[in-house]
């Protein structure tokens, strides 16, 4: 029965269980046909025939071993197709557009970064610009055997029905991205997602956690912005649909003004344009991949039996210019970088503190840049959490670096992506069925 208390048609039966089979095998390390059907209530019948399906459909593959005399099928052990359908992330952000195309077991197969100041740029020529680097993304991974199906766009800004609402630090204003991503991606038959980078982050680094690591935490994106996610159990939490944007969380009631009109947010002293700019280093053309705005790509592909999500290597270290150089001053001990790595981790605390009273996540992770940054800004972070945090029941261990870094986002996003496909896979099949 629905929720308006009709019968299911077949139809829509058969979707939601192909789904729950999928799922299921995604669960379970290589399970057989009957073990996944005492685990979602079916018949094995009813199962065998979703399996065969979802076989057909490249998003599932089948280990059958040899019978060896025993009477009977042998059962098979399922898994997800690494060659099948595949998600697209994109992450357009203030200095770079980044795309990671992610398999179905959720490994990252093909890495695009292009670097670029897109706080000049107008909206559409970026989006183009950005569809065409997913368009080229997409046709490496088609050559590695995967299927692109999935696109989520990772913005730093308001989102709501695919638009971005306010991006300040790209000066957006209702801008249909969604829509302008896919002009770019020409005439390939793709479903496009937006969301914004830092809920997108938390996902990614939701996904990496190895096995029995918590399922709750809040999750602070350092960039140029500073964005967080907060996951629940798993889920993200969204609140009224935009959570998380505690750069733009006073930290300074008079302090400078801010991009976004108000005055001391935590952004305008612990953002990397604050950060470079307290540390006395150029901001004008400091993007996070390089010193200039030239739009020059850095490519990744993994095949399959390659290096795992982990191995996957990121831009190339000479692209990390302006952060790489405020970490060696820090590290050789200069005065002004290790003051302004120093202001930043108070902000963040004076933030972060209020976020812990408020919602009492049992960890924080810091990602991004605060990742690299992490030995200069943890140690007063820490003493504002200690100092801050009621009745005295902050844990350092509480709080976590970021192993993924500034590849969060783009990882959540293709992660997003394998999802998506993962709860409607009747949806893959339509979008891959031939056009007749």
């Amino acid at each position: 029965m629905n929720g308006g208390g009709q019968p299911a048609s077949k139809q829509s039966m058969r979707r939601h269980n192909l789904a729950l089979v999928l799922r299921q095998v995604a669960a379970t390390e290589s399970a057989s046909r009957a073990t996944v059907a005492a685990r979602v209530g079916l018949t094995k019948a009813t199962v065998s025939s979703l399996v065969e399906e979802l076989r057909l459909a490249g998003l599932v593959i089948e280990h059958v071993p040899e019978n060896q005399g025993r009477v009977g099928r042998p059962g098979g052990a399922l898994a997800l197709n690494p060659q099948g359908a595949a998600g697209v992330g994109v992450e357009v952000n203030v200095d770079y557009t980044a795309v990671c195309v992610a398999d179905l077991t959720g490994a990252p197969r093909v890495r695009l970064t292009e670097r670029a100041d897109n706080r000049g740029r107008d909206a559409e020529e970026t989006l183009h610009s950005a569809g065409r680097l997913a368009g080229r993304a997409c046709a490496a991974a088609r050559r590695a055997g995967l299927t692109p199906v999935q696109v989520t766009l990772g913005v730093p800004g308001l989102v709501h029905d695919d638009r971005v609402l306010h991006a300040p630090n790209l000066d957006w204003r209702h801008v249909p991205a969604g829509e302008l991503l896919v002009r770019g991606l020409g005439r390939q038959r793709l479903a496009v997602s937006v969301d914004n980078e830092a809920n997108l982050a938390a996902i990614g680094e939701f996904q990496a956690r190895p096995a029995g690591a918590g399922a709750s935490f809040l999750y602070v994106s350092g960039e140029i912005g500073i964005g967080a996610g907060l996951m629940v159990d798993g889920t993200l939490f969204r609140g009224g649909g935009f959570a998380g944007e505690i750069g733009h969380v006073t930290v300074i009631p008079d302090g400078p003004e801010c991009g976004c009109g108000a005055r001391g947010c935590l952004e305008r002293y612990a953002g990397q344009d604050a950060l470079l700019e307290a540390a006395a280093l150029d901001t004008v053309s400091a993007t996070r991949l390089g010193s200039a705005p030239a739009a020059a790509a850095t490519a990744t592909v993994t095949r399959t039996g390659g290096p795992r999500p982990h191995a996957l290597p990121d831009a190339p270290t000479e692209g990390n210019a302006p952060v790489e150089r405020l970490a060696a001053l820090a590290a050789e001990g200069d005065e002004a970088a290790v003051r302004a790595l120093a202001v930043a981790g108070r902000a963040l605390g004076v933030a972060l503190s209020g976020a812990v009273n408020l919602l009492d996540p049992p960890e924080v992770v810091i990602g991004g840049i605060y990742a690299r940054l992490a030995p200069w800004l943890v140690p007063s972070l820490q003493v504002q959490l200690h100092e801050r945090v009621t009745s005295g029941r902050w844990r350092s261990d509480r709080l976590q670096v970021s192993g993924l870094g500034t590849e969060a986002a783009v990882r959540g996003a293709a992660g997003a992506g394998v999802q998506a496909i993962l709860r409607d896979p009747s949806a893959y099949i339509d979008l891959t069925s031939p056009v007749l």
